[in-house]
C-alpha cells in the first residue's frame, strides 16, 4: 500500500519538524514515523468499512419502508440488488476484516453515523444508483463495476468525509490519496472468490520498504549539520532564512540517498524530491531544489566520491 515516495513524505514531514538539525531523540522520531505510517492503515479501514455502513443502512432503509402502514407495492417488495450486492456481501462478512477492525477499535461509523447517512443519501440520489438499479439482473463484473464507481465518484471526492477525516487525524490528508488508490486496485483485482486476506494489504510491500523508511530517517537526521554546511556552501547568495523550510528538509534528505543508499539511482532521488516539491512546498522550490542538487553531483562526480554501484545508476 505504502510507495516510496510516501515514505519520503512522512520522513520529511519529521525532517521538516526537527527544523533540520540533529536530535538526542532519535528512538522518539523512528516511533513517530512508524507510528504515522500505522495510521495509515486505520484510515484505510475506515473508508474502507463505510462501504460496509453504507450497505448496512441501505438495507434498514428497505425494512423501515416495508413496514410503513401505506407501504407501496415496490416498498413491500423492493429491488434488492443493491444490498445484495456481490463485493459488498464479501466485505461486510469477511471475518479478517471485522478482527482487524475490532483490534484496532475501528467503530467511528457507530460514533458519526450522520457521515454514512450522508454519502447514502447522495448514492440514492445519483444517477450511478439509478441505472444500476433500473433491473434486477446482475453479474459479479456489474456489481464490482458499480462498486468501484461508487467509490471513486460519491465516497473518495466528498468534502465532507475529507473534513471528517482531518478532523480527526492531520496526517491523514497526505494519506488520503494514497489510500484511496490501494482500495481502488484492490476492488478492481478482486475476483468472485477472493480470499478474506485480499482487503488487507501489507503497509510495507516489503521488509526492504520498511527498511528504508527507518533508514532514510535515521541518517539523515545523524548526518543534519555535515548536509546543511554542504547546502550552505550551494546557496551562498542565499539567507538561509528565505529557503523554505521544507525544501531545505528534501535537500538533507536527497544528499543523504547520495551519499547513503548506493543502489538508488540518481535520476530516481532528483526526481521524487522534485515531484515532492511540487506539491508540498513553493511554485519555485522545484526548479530551486533541481539546481542544487545538480550542482551537488556535479561535484561529486568530478571528485569520484559518488556512492553508487551496478549500472544505470547515474
Amino acid at each position: 500500500m505504502l510507495n516510496r515516495r510516501h515514505i519520503r513524505v512522512k520522513v520529511m514531514q519529521i525532517i521538516y519538524a526537527c527544523r533540520g538539525n540533529e536530535t538526542d531523540n532519535l528512538k522518539n522520531e523512528e516511533q513517530f514515523l512508524l507510528q504515522s505510517i500505522d495510521n495509515m492503515y486505520d484510515l484505510y479501514l475506515l473508508i474502507i468499512s463505510l462501504l460496509v455502513e453504507v450497505q448496512k443502512q441501505a438495507k434498514a432503509y428497505l425494512i423501515k419502508s416495508q413496514q410503513k402502514h401505506l407501504a407501496t407495492s415496490e416498498e413491500k417488495n423492493p429491488n434488492r440488488k443493491f444490498i445484495n450486492n456481490k463485493v459488498l456481501i464479501h466485505l461486510k462478512n469477511n471475518s479478517l476484516l471485522k478482527q482487524e477492525l475490532e483490534k484496532r477499535k475501528i467503530n467511528y461509523w457507530e460514533l458519526d453515523n450522520e457521515y454514512v447517512e450522508i454519502i447514502f443519501k447522495e448514492l440514492l440520489e445519483s444517477e450511478l444508483y439509478k441505472n444500476y438499479m433500473s433491473n434486477t439482473t446482475t453479474t459479479f463484473q456489474d456489481d464490482k463495476t458499480f462498486v468501484i464507481e461508487f467509490f471513486k465518484t460519491i465516497i473518495a471526492p466528498n468534502e465532507k468525509l475529507y473534513d471528517y477525516f482531518e478532523d480527526k487525524n492531520i496526517t491523514w490528508l497526505d494519506d488520503f490519496p494514497v489510500v484511496n488508490t490501494t482500495i481502488v486496485k484492490l476492488l478492481r483485482k478482486m475476483q468472485l472468490n477472493a480470499a478474506e486476506c485480499h482487503f488487507l494489504p501489507q503497509l510495507f510491500k516489503d521488509k526492504e520498504d520498511k527498511e528504508f523508511a527507518l533508514t532514510l530517517l535515521k541518517k539523515t537526521l545523524l548526518n543534519a549539520n555535515i548536509f546543511s554546511d554542504e547546502i550552505a556552501i550551494k546557496t551562498t547568495n542565499w539567507d538561509k532564512d528565505r529557503i523554505a523550510k521544507i525544501d531545505f528538509a528534501l535537500l538533507q534528505m536527497a544528499i543523504c540517498e547520495f551519499q547513503k543508499f548506493s543502489s538508488i539511482p540518481i535520476k530516481v532521488t532528483i526526481n521524487e524530491y522534485l515531484e515532492i516539491a511540487k506539491e508540498y512546498s513553493t511554485p519555485k522550490s522545484s526548479i530551486f531544489i533541481n539546481g542544487i542538487l545538480d550542482n551537488i553531483v556535479k561535484e561529486y562526480e568530478a571528485k569520484g566520491t559518488l556512492n553508487k554501484v551496478g549500472r544505470g545508476l547515474l
